[in-house]
């Protein structure tokens, strides 16, 4: 693998047969969760397909020329042409392999495929989900000298690493940009000493045997499991919201809310999540429209009355949404007016859904004992009903949900698992 700059693009890469190129930044942690990734793959691939790294923030020029926005970046040129799809983020090593696939003959592929040998890795305590919860499990596991692997389907920090602002999280007199509050809890538990396998693909879970599957090619042991795979939001379920997801409907105000300059959108939900979402989107959008189902909002006080005092933001109380449909560059959405029955059209920019979150329990949500609502019932010391497998964090089933509370889930199932270990 071969570290390149912009003066060289033209020669290593586009003059080049078949390449893949890395644009990364330093001081960023989805290219720290790459570079493995990308290492491992050259060994493989490398005698087929260039791979090249070229730093971001002092090849400026080229990535605005090639549009490159993020980093990491991944980019796949096939005799000076770009092919295939670019890869940005928290980047899985099983999209990088269906990239450079295409690249290849079907006879090539399945002789670097017969290479790619099955590895086992072994741990005291494995993690699955690197949010509040599991970070602080990592946390104090590793300073109790427990060798620990935290897992995730993403990068690390949960719902908070999307959150845009926390005001509540003691210790910080100023409110803390989410992303940076995760940023901090993942590089302490980190420089601990966990291990950390994150943007993985998970593709099965056998909490009986406490391994997991990786990747397809790498199987993780454990004594103990902790799981803290949180939540997703909860989805409509309504005519086009799928069909739309990512082309004008998003579930994410700080992944999206930049896109809305001086624009108009509705924001569908009443709580805590709706509100203040909302009032961070209205520092882009020209006009929010809450549409709620009930008669109030749900929302504490304090962000209803910020809300209120904020000229950018009115609600539509009793009413629902029944589907989306573009037309344009806008989005209509019809809702019915719960009172009358009646169905009103509503012309936007783009619509954010936050109306709940479901918990993450799809690999294994038959073999645990679940409340009503199937979240994971775990006694007082995070234990659940399986034996040496624990839970913490927003999938348990408790009555409030804040990253304080899965801190303190995190700490709960950390010091039980090191007694029992030591």
């Amino acid at each position: 693998m071969t570290e390149i700059t912009s003066i060289e693009f033209e020669k290593e890469v586009l003059q080049s047969g078949k390449v893949v190129l890395d644009f990364y930044s330093s001081e960023c942690p989805p290219c720290e969760a790459l570079a493995p990734k990308f290492e491992s793959l050259a060994k493989l691939y490398g005698h087929d397909v260039k791979f090249l790294k070229i730093f971001r923030q002092k090849n400026r020029e080229l990535a605005d020329q090639l549009e490159v926005k993020s980093s990491p970046t991944l980019l796949f040129y096939d005799n000076g042409k770009e092919v295939g799809e670019r890869l940005t983020g928290g980047i899985k090593r099983s999209d990088i392999i269906k990239n450079l696939n295409k690249l290849l003959p079907d006879s090539k592929v399945a002789s670097i495929s017969d290479k790619i040998k099955p590895i086992v890795s072994e741990y005291d305590v494995m993690i699955l989900g690197a949010g509040p919860g599991g970070l602080t499990a990592g946390l104090y596991l590793c300073q109790a000298k427990i060798n620990t692997v935290l897992i995730d389907i993403a990068l690390p920090g949960g719902h908070v690493a999307t959150t845009h602002e926390v005001s509540n999280y003691p210790g910080f007199i100023e409110p803390q940009a989410g992303y940076m509050l995760s940023h901090n809890m993942s590089e302490q538990t980190k420089l601990c000493g966990t291990a950390y396998k994150v943007a993985v693909d998970v593709t099965n879970v056998d909490l009986d045997k406490r391994e997991v599957f990786l990747d397809e090619f790498e199987t993780v042991k454990a004594k103990k499991i902790i799981i803290a795979t949180g939540t997703s939001p909860n989805l409509m379920g309504i005519p086009g919201e799928k069909e739309l997801k990512g082309k004008g409907i998003s579930y994410c105000a700080t992944c999206d809310a930049k896109y809305y300059g001086d624009k108009e959108v509705l924001v569908i939900g009443g709580g805590n999540s709706a509100v203040e979402e909302s009032d961070f989107i209205s520092k882009f959008a020209s006009k929010i429209t809450i549409v709620h189902q009930f008669d109030a909002l749900t929302a504490n006080k304090t962000a209803i009355e910020k809300l209120m005092a904020n000229p950018k933001i009115s609600t539509l109380l009793e009413h629902e949404p029944r589907s989306f449909k573009r037309d344009g560059d806008k989005i209509i959405t019809e809702v019915e007016d719960l009172k009358t029955k009646k169905i009103k059209t509503l012309i936007s920019d783009g619509v954010f859904i936050f109306i709940g979150m479901k918990p993450n329990i799809q690999l294994f949500k038959n073999k645990l004992t679940l409340d009503h609502w199937g979240y994971i019932k775990t006694d007082e010391d995070m234990r659940t009903s399986l034996p040496d497998v624990f839970a913490v964090g927003d999938v348990i089933s408790k009555k409030y949900r804040q990253i304080t509370t899965a801190v303190a889930d995190g700490t709960i199932a950390a010091i039980s698992i090191a007694k029992e270990l030591n």
